[in-house]
């Protein structure tokens, strides 16, 4: 069932059937595998009339694709959990508390501890934010914090998604699935809810209004249009939470505040959620060829008028670049070691680690520094010589523009397949919410698999698919 060398999460590395699987194993060993097979045909019609869609750029224009989705539930137990909460409660506030630092006194480029010029010749770096301290003094609402597993107690972030991370409204529609499926599942084995997500993103968001809020709070989630990848995602969160989703031809700023038509004309927005990148959120103070955002909101913003979540300028606390230095991060504003460990990185702008990656490409997982979704990456263990050649002359002219990594044995969990269960190799993105009332993590996240065997890809734009992931109760 499992290569020795990778731990897998259901059966270990010596075919010992682990705890967290138990009583899943119990139901599968009882069950015909036609039906099965016609719940997972059932599994992609519910997702297709859903519309649970995304969009892959890069053609000659935008493909609309079906997200896979697998049956079989990835598991992790309590005891596992706990540690993990833990960890990434940790990251977060540390986080934040350097965002408001780099914006602020800038106190841990004076103590040594990460150079001048990672902050100053960082794109994702906003000066408009300088001297700004949001209200209530949060910088990430929402977290998407990536996470592999290498064995049975070694977690490693590979990313923290500080901007606007996606993929929250697939880890509600799994476990929406999985229980119309699957409900004797559910009564066998004690897992915790995910459904509370849309009530507490709200509540959270609401946490967060600003100084100008003379009631209860007003909030709204701002798109991009019908033609974003996400699009879906951001029209499902704001009619779970029953808010508006507006775009910015929506809003105008009337009387010092940002304000959304509506029948009985403009109305003040308190929190807006917005899911655009900070070059489109307004034209006066950034791109002035962006019809996406609001003329003005910075100012507004700055005026204590109305919140962004999340926070512009939060882009430089989820770079690459910027990851390899989290563990001194962590340190400086906790005091405390890292609980979740990093993957090591080399910073290919350092001569000699760029020596090093060069040396050893076939070997090594080169990333763009402000790269995402598994684009402009290379794997090197599975790449021919020629892409690796090609990748070289990229990395030897802008070498600043590239971190590069050890390929992790990724875990493996079981997906369902014609013959039955078969191992592939997974991510975990949890979602965390931040207000000043505190730290929110679902229990869970998004499973993202690789269904391709021995592929390390995950991302559905690069034919990964998405699985429910339970947290048990014990």
């Amino acid at each position: 069932m499992s290569d020795t060398k990778i731990f897998d999460e259901m059966w270990g590395r010596n075919e010992t059937l682990r705890d967290p699987y138990a009583g899943f194993q119990s139901w599968f060993e009882g069950e015909d595998l036609k039906r099965l097979r016609a719940k997972q045909r059932e599994a992609e019609e519910v997702f297709r009339l859903t519309g649970i869609t995304f969009n892959v750029y890069g053609r000659s224009e935008a493909e609309e694709r079906l997200i896979p989705f697998d049956i079989i539930p990835r598991v992790i137990s309590g005891r596992e959990w706990q540690k993990l909460s833990k960890g990434i409660e940790q990251r977060v506030r540390a986080i934040n508390a350097f965002l408001h630092d780099i914006y602020n006194r800038q106190e841990i480029i004076k103590a040594g501890r990460i150079p001048l010029e990672m902050i100053t010749r960082n794109e994702a770096f906003l000066p408009h934010m300088m001297g700004m301290c949001p209200p209530g003094g949060i910088y990430t609402h929402i977290v998407g914090t990536d996470l592999v597993r290498t064995g049975d107690d070694q977690f490693y972030v590979l990313e923290d998604n500080a901007r606007t991370p996606s993929g929250v409204s697939y880890m509600l529609e799994n476990r929406e699935t999985m229980l119309q499926m699957f409900p004797e599942l559910f009564s066998k084995n004690r897992v915790q809810p995910v459904q509370n997500y849309p009530s507490d993103l709200r509540r959270s968001l609401a946490a967060c209004a600003p100084p100008a809020c003379d009631g209860p709070p007003t909030v709204a989630v701002l798109t991009p249009g019908i033609y974003n990848s996400a699009y879906f995602e951001h029209a499902f969160l704001a009619d779970q939470m029953g808010v508006e989703l507006v775009e910015g031809h929506d809003l105008r700023v009337v009387d010092g505040r940002v304000a959304m038509r509506t029948t009985r004309g403009y109305q003040p927005i308190d929190v807006l959620y917005r899911r655009i990148d900070d070059d489109f959120l307004d034209p006066l103070n950034f791109n002035p060829e962006s019809a996406l955002g609001v003329p003005g909101i910075m100012d507004v913003y700055r005026a204590g008028g109305i919140t962004i979540a999340n926070a512009p300028g939060t882009g430089i606390a989820d770079d690459k670049a910027i990851y390899s230095y989290m563990p001194e991060i962590v340190e400086f504003y906790t005091g405390e070691k890292a609980i979740l460990e990093n993957v090591p990185t080399w910073r290919c702008s350092e001569p000699d680690s760029l020596a090093y990656v060069l040396d050893n490409l076939s070997e090594l997982v080169v990333k763009e520094v402000h790269g995402s979704g598994g684009y402009g990456m290379l794997i090197g263990p599975t790449s021919s010589k020629k892409e690796i050649e090609a990748f070289r002359a990229k990395l030897t002219s802008r070498p600043s523009n590239y971190i590069a990594q050890p390929t992790l044995a990724l875990s493996t969990v079981p997906i369902f397949t014609k013959a039955g269960l078969a191992p592939r190799h997974v991510d975990l993105r949890p979602y965390v919410l931040c207000s000043p009332e505190g730290v929110n993590i679902t229990p869970g996240g998004l499973t993202r698999v690789a269904l391709q065997k021995g592929s390390l890809v995950v991302n559905s734009s690069q034919g990964g698919g998405t699985k429910d992931t339970w947290v048990l109760e014990d």
